[in-house]
């Protein structure tokens, strides 16, 4: 991560509790500033933009936060627009929600709001998002890609935001059987760090490189780095992977994992 970046990423695996302890959505609520935070969120993923941003400003106006305002932002003359901007530049914590990570690159990339984000983040204002929210925060994103077995043609990536960098993350991690594309993901750049978010579970990263898991399952990271024998620019269609030795790490609530040196803590903070 760069070292000019202030702010903070909670990267949030999907279906996170909301009729509960809603752990992560507090915590999000308390790292944007408590009962002084004015939280955005946008609703650039769904295809049902009031109906999803409705029930997260009634969720966090209910967990304790001063203000929420929900923006849509259906295409890319709004992100343009400069009242939008504006808007965005009150926050101290920004929530993206689900739906398709592509809506949110096609819609942003390159907009006076994408810049707009890029400066809030590195200025210390703390971005979330969950599900497709959460893959669109690192600068490569996997937008699908069967379950199963690893195999290299059933992948397909794009570039995402380029909040979080060397990193590509997946979501519904464990619930949708999502290791192989993960693994097939880190075989093409193998420098590239591959997490995989479970549903209920987050990571905040913060701007020193390091991330803590919130929430109540785990956190799988996947590193390549290590490997010796890789026949991903070999295999034909249809053809399994092979990518030896892989070093995996299994995280759960209050552990952490420093991004830049790749180890894990080895008991909760």
């Amino acid at each position: 991560m760069k070292h000019y970046v202030e702010g903070k990423l909670l990267i949030i695996g999907g279906a996170e509790d909301k009729k509960g302890e809603c752990k992560i959505l507090k915590r999000f609520i308390q790292e944007a500033g408590g009962k002084e935070s004015h939280l955005v969120v946008l609703t650039a993923a769904t295809e049902l933009p009031e109906q999803v941003g409705a029930e997260y400003k009634e969720i966090l106006l209910g967990l304790g936060a001063a203000e929420v305002e929900v923006l849509d932002i259906p295409e890319r003359l709004a992100a343009n627009g400069e009242s939008i901007s504006q808007e965005l530049q009150k926050a101290t914590g920004v929530f993206f929600t689900g739906g398709d990570q592509l809506r949110i690159t096609g819609v942003l990339g390159g907009t006076r709001l994408g810049k707009t984000l890029h400066r809030l983040y590195e200025r210390g204002v703390i971005i979330a998002g969950t599900s497709a929210g959460a893959s669109v925060m690192s600068d490569t994103m996997i937008v699908g890609g069967e379950a199963g077995t690893a195999k290299k043609d059933t992948l397909t990536m794009a570039p995402g935001l380029g909040l979080l960098h060397s990193v590509v993350v997946d979501q519904h991690f464990a619930q949708r059987g999502r290791i192989g594309r993960l693994l097939t993901a880190i075989a093409q750049n193998p420098y590239v760090l591959g997490i995989g978010i479970d549903e209920d579970t987050s990571i905040l990263v913060y701007a020193d490189g390091h991330f803590t898991v919130v929430g109540s399952q785990t956190v799988t990271v996947v590193d390549a780095s290590p490997s010796i024998a890789s026949n991903v620019s070999e295999v034909s269609p249809g053809q399994a992977l092979v990518l030896t030795p892989v070093l995996m790490h299994v995280l759960a609530d209050g552990y952490s994992f420093d991004l830049k040196r790749r180890i894990s803590s080895m008991t909760p903070v």
